[in-house]
């Protein structure tokens, strides 16, 4: 076999993997797959050391880094708790504490790690909601979606953005000046469509017993200053001609060289994981790259009439992939095989895959975040109670992103 067909059957195999999420007989997530068929390319494709290393996009990494150490350190000053507990005093009016908790999950999500966002944010929320004996499951389910929404409004919002803007040179200004119409779009729509079908249900059925609210962090004033002031001294950066990845990493070296947490406390929030993940990728996709395999596909495809890079079928193909493979591995492999210079394609698939993410449970890592956290809590969200809500909105999210690349031509 030649070494163009192992790399194939090694990237198929990968794939395949990361979209069953698990291998049989082995004790392997994603991102162990994602980084044996790493290793494999190395030992059987022929991918040398430096093959490997040129295909990791360095800036990409560094930049997720950054803002996990960002993220981290807003965590550790109890911003997150605070906020979130503030949102619980809303609760005596259901739709405007929903329209207030969807808001501000999408504003942080879209300049923070939204994965973080959700983690902090969901047991408070879930707490509040029990003691006031409301339904939980339409609150969380908002959650999630919002912060899957607000986190396609910047090339920051998660990661699959932050690599999309890396890759395709995309001005961060420019971009989420474009992205701003159809968020709101996304947003409001959601709103309107969970609390449709949603104010009928909001009454508790049986008891769940829960502990009280406790936060996981103590709130610091001093500390929660100097984070966002930091985040909006990196954002302000962000519109000039600095690299992003130097910004990113200049404010996480202020953090580390902190005071009050210390270096292991700091580090220990970082998602490593989600960096292996990503570096994983990078090999196995930019491996299958080298191979032409995604060239002929492509063409073979636009043979039989289906043009990738028209936006209603980059549109789909991305939110779908996104719940097949999930949304870096989905990603990493459309930047392969789309062509980047046309003006809406970085855009498109940077806009939905973060709409595609509210499609099902597993369409993000936020939805499951949120999903076992209620589970450890006693709440039950099904596949039918997220699906519900989450694929009529995500229907129309990319309906409103569809219209808007028509407008704007």
């Amino acid at each position: 076999m030649s070494l163009d067909k192992t790399i194939l059957v090694i990237f198929a195999v990968t794939y395949a993997g990361i979209a069953v999420g698990h291998i049989p007989g082995l004790k392997l997530n994603r991102v162990g797959i994602a980084l044996l068929g790493a290793i494999a390319l190395m030992i059987f494709g022929g991918i040398t050391t430096e093959n490997a290393i040129s295909y990791v996009n360095g800036p990409t990494i560094s930049l997720l880094f950054g803002f996990f150490v960002i993220s981290a350190q807003l965590r550790l000053s109890g911003f997150y708790d605070k906020v979130a507990a503030a949102l619980a005093d809303q609760l005596g009016h259901p739709a405007r504490f929903l329209l207030i908790l969807m808001l501000v999950t999408g504003g942080l999500s879209a300049f923070l790690n939204h994965d973080i966002v959700c983690y902090a944010f969901a047991p408070i929320t879930a707490i509040a909601l029990l003691r006031k004996q409301l339904n939980p499951v339409p609150f969380l389910i908002a959650l999630t979606i919002s912060s899957n929404i607000g986190a396609g409004a910047t090339l920051i919002g998660n990661p699959q953005n932050m690599m999309i803007g890396q890759v395709a040179a995309l001005d961060f200004g420019k971009y989420m000046l474009w992205s701003l119409v159809p968020v709101t779009f996304a947003m409001l729509a959601a709103y309107g469509i969970i609390w449709q079908l949603s104010k009928n249900k909001l009454q508790l059925s049986g008891s769940v017993q829960s502990g009280p609210v406790q936060p996981s962090y103590p709130f610091d004033r001093l500390h929660t200053i100097k984070g966002m002031a930091i985040l909006l001294a990196v954002i302000a950066l962000f519109f000039t001609s600095i690299p992003k990845e130097v910004i990113a990493l200049a404010a996480a070296g202020i953090h580390l060289a902190s005071t009050k947490f210390r270096t292991e406390d700091l580090l220990g929030l970082v998602e490593w994981p989600i960096l292996v993940l990503f570096m994983g990728l990078f090999v196995v996709a930019g491996a299958f790259q080298s191979t032409g395999y995604g060239e002929q596909a492509i063409h073979w495809l636009a043979q039989g009439g289906f043009n990738l890079d028209a936006p209603v079928n980059l549109a789909l193909t991305t939110a779908g992939l996104s719940n097949l493979v999930g949304n870096s591995a989905a990603v990493m492999l459309l930047l392969k095989v789309t062509k980047l210079s046309l003006p809406a394609v970085p855009y498109i698939l940077a806009l939905a895959n973060s709409f595609g993410g509210s499609l099902i449970i597993i369409g993000s890592v936020s939805n499951i975040i949120v999903v076992q956290q209620a589970r450890e809590m006693g709440i039950k969200i099904s596949f039918w109670d997220f699906a519900r809500l989450g694929i009529p909105v995500t229907l129309a999210a990319l309906a409103g992103l569809l219209a808007w690349v028509k407008l704007m031509g």
